[in-house]
């Protein structure tokens, strides 16, 4: 097995292209990937629309915890789970809570007025701050040893074409919302290449498979096995990719119109795509920090795949005495907790790449929501699941917290995740430090 003095010998004797350098620089025999420093890695989810909390928390507080309807698909990884009810979304000012839990939900901060209607009488603009996710990048990437090819990637499942305060979650700072990419081939694209179109898609994965065969001698039988796994991945995702051309996979509109039925039945497959990808992405260290959202806040996706057939947003305003509403919510929110399932199952069963374990092992995944509940609009307890072990969090519990500030956690986050911060967003709601009880 050999190894090179350096990357620019490596780089000049091999003579790799750029789509296959980040995934190869990152494996261990080869000397270049700096294996003494643990990854860490940080994902946030999003649905909207609250959850029915009957179906939703936990009755028991501490490890002994059953998991409600909503949470079933997450039995296979109770103890890596941690459910924590309580935290809320202090902050207030301009606009209505559907665009304040979207907006504030990562920043923290108050909304810029602006004028964008919602459903109060005072209208609103764009987060006034960074969010938590695109902070801890921006430590993360002024370091060498967790500097990464992107730093984060924000992937999208039927987010709306339009931008506005109900559509973002991440900033960049102040008044500058990023928009996520809900195209699965836009996604690919960037990842692994800057290829114009669906038609050369083809040139770039067969140069990675070159790249890969030139370096196999030169890495241990287990990265040569990662060479290979990742190999196949990437051809499997050019086959399904290729079955779409034609159709389109881009954004859909939060109010599911006739002309756009079908990319509405697609969502299933395009949110397996996109975790693909992000794991994918993981797996070649392209980023160490990523978002996955689910339409918007007030997103009306209509399942009628799991048997609803209303939009998700006009149920969610039905009150709690009409049951088969209720019950289609459940539904609607266990589907979203199978797409967690998914992405945690297919973190665990990847190796991490130069250390022990699995992915799921170095990565904490964050499934949140704009509201508390639906119909009441409240940002009282917002839902706040945590599955995978990257930040030592003491998992396999259920935490009840009182009317505590979302701000807290956000600094835990942060400080987990090697970004030690006193105070974020609003500044107000970080007076009493760091959230205390996770670990």
């Amino acid at each position: 097995m050999a190894r090179f003095s350096d990357r620019r010998e490596f780089l000049r004797d091999l003579g790799l292209s750029a789509a296959a350098l980040p995934f190869v620089l990152n494996l261990p025999s080869l000397g270049f990937a700096n294996s003494q420093v643990r990854k860490r890695r940080l994902v946030v989810m999003f649905s909207p629309n609250g959850v029915v909390p009957s179906a939703f928390w936990p009755d028991e507080v501490g490890a002994s915890f059953t998991f409600k309807e909503s949470l079933k698909p997450l039995e296979p990884f109770r103890k890596q789970t941690l459910i924590l009810k309580g935290l809320s979304d202090k902050v207030r000012g301009d606009g209505d809570n559907h665009m304040r839990g979207m907006g504030c939900l990562l920043t923290g901060i108050e909304l810029f007025p602006g004028n964008i209607q919602g459903g109060s009488d005072t209208p609103a603009g764009w987060a006034k701050g960074i969010s938590i996710d695109q902070e801890i990048k921006n430590r993360l990437q002024a370091k060498p040893e967790t500097r990464t090819r992107f730093g984060s990637l924000e992937f999208g499942v039927m987010v709306p074409e339009r931008a506005d305060t109900w559509s973002r979650m991440v900033y960049a700072g102040a008044n500058k919302p990023i928009a996520p990419i809900d195209d699965p081939y836009q996604m690919f694209r960037k990842l692994y290449g800057q290829a114009k179109d669906q038609e050369v898609v083809k040139s770039v994965l067969d140069g990675l498979q070159e790249d890969f065969k030139k370096i196999k001698s030169a890495v241990s039988s287990e990265d040569r096995k990662l060479l290979e796994e990742h190999a196949g991945f990437v051809r499997e995702m050019e086959t399904e990719l290729a079955s779409t051309r034609g159709q389109d996979l881009g954004h859909a509109v939060p109010e599911i119109e006739p002309g756009l039925k079908h990319q509405n039945a697609d969502m299933p497959r395009i949110s397996k795509t996109q975790i693909d990808l992000m794991v994918s992405s993981f797996a070649a260290d392209f980023a160490r920090v990523a978002t996955l959202q689910y339409t918007n806040s007030v997103g009306g996706a209509r399942m009628r795949w799991i048997g609803v057939d209303e939009g998700h947003h006009e149920l969610s305003h039905h009150d709690d005495s009409n049951n088969k509403s209720q019950e289609k919510l459940t539904k609607i929110n266990k589907w979203f907790c199978e797409q967690l399932a998914y992405l945690a199952k297919r973190l665990a069963e990847t190796p991490e790449p130069g250390g022990g374990g699995s992915l799921l092992d170095n990565t904490l995944i964050v499934w949140t929501n704009e509201l508390g509940k639906g119909n009441s609009h409240t940002l009282n307890d917002i839902p706040f699941v945590l599955v995978g072990g990257g930040l030592d969090f003491k998992m396999g519990r259920s935490l009840n917290y009182k009317h505590t500030p979302h701000n807290r956690f956000l600094l835990a986050l942060a400080n987990g995740m090697g970004c030690p911060l006193e105070k974020f967003g609003n500044p107000v709601y970080c007076q009493e430090g760091v959230l205390t009880g996770l670990v």
